[in-house]
């Protein structure tokens, strides 16, 4: 018989380390950009930052000191009587409300509606999906104004015109959402996941409340940011469908500023207020991503 012969045995090099112990070092290194990149990173932050501060600045300062030239760059006294002017001349803290209650109800339909859509197109067979699926996205090739006058007649006569519900129900369902947790889900979701969870007995619902929502929690994060941002910044259907006795956040900025000479410092102190909300969502959503990647991501 012969014997077999013994594997070879890396030798360490003149420091000690041997291969495996090399690669592990380089699997544990975190690589750092250079001085480049760090430049370019704090340019594009400061590009990117500048438009908001300065609305900070001109919501600070009076109509006079923007038409300076060359104009201030720091905020002035004037922040706290902008805002009561813009009291005085819109219903701010009406429309704010008013907002909120529509973008959070057309996030939260539009969130809930998508994934069971996506998850039904992405994972479940039936009779015409693709074709369905077809027909969903080809409404996105629409423009949202040929709609405009059958919808204002259906909620004139449904004597819904000057209510929320009149901007509420026609966005609780997006194409673009539906589209976009489809693509989602069939790469996030493993099929071996929803089979097991059939072999044990899991109905659909509970296999989309306790297996698809926590896998699908980033994406539907980041659509319903997505929503949120659009339906607040929303002004045509709004103004269609809504009065100044009832409005939204960009129906009331419209009524700032009035007169022969528009007062710009008073606009910009409205659109901060109405500004900051989505930025509070949007730094709570943007830790939801990735609490949501973290917790909702699947090893193959």
């Amino acid at each position: 018989m012969t014997a077999l012969a013994d594997p070879p045995v890396k030798q360490p090099t003149a420091d000690g380390s041997t291969p495996a112990k090399r690669r592990r070092s380089r699997a544990g290194r975190t690589n750092h950009g250079g001085p480049l990149a760090y430049a370019v990173l704090i340019v594009a932050v400061l590009i990117s930052a500048f438009p908001f501060y300065w609305t900070i600045v001109a919501a600070s300062r009076s109509n006079a000191d923007l038409a300076k030239v060359p104009p201030t760059l720091l905020p002035g006294p004037n922040l706290m009587r902008n805002f009561e002017a813009v009291m005085e001349e819109a219903e701010i803290g009406k429309a704010l409300l008013n907002s909120f209650i529509v973008s959070g109800s057309i996030t939260v339909g539009t969130v809930l509606c998508s994934t069971l859509a996506g998850f039904a197109f992405a994972k479940l067979k039936f009779k015409g999906r693709n074709a369905l699926l077809a027909l969903t996205i080809g409404t996105m090739m629409i423009p949202p104004q040929l709609g405009v006058i059958p919808l204002f007649m259906l909620i004139a006569e449904l004597q819904w015109v000057n209510q929320l519900q009149a901007v509420i129900l026609p966005g609780l369902v997006s194409a673009f959402g539906v589209f976009f947790m489809r693509q989602y889900l069939v790469q996030s979701l493993p099929d071996e996941l929803i089979e097991a969870a059939r072999v044990d007995g899991a109905s659909t619902a509970r296999i989309f409340w306790s297996i698809v929502v926590p896998i699908a929690r980033p994406g539907m994060a980041v659509l319903g940011l997505l929503t949120f941002m659009a339906a607040w910044n929303d002004f045509f259907w709004p103004i269609v469908a809504l009065t100044s006795s009832e409005p939204t956040v960009q129906v009331a900025l419209r009524q700032l500023g009035g007169g022969y000479v528009h007062d710009q410092s008073v606009i910009m102190a409205g659109t901060l207020l109405g500004t900051l909300p989505v930025l509070l969502v949007f730094g709570l959503l943007g830790r939801q991503i990735v609490g949501g990647i973290m917790q909702g991501a699947v090893k193959g």
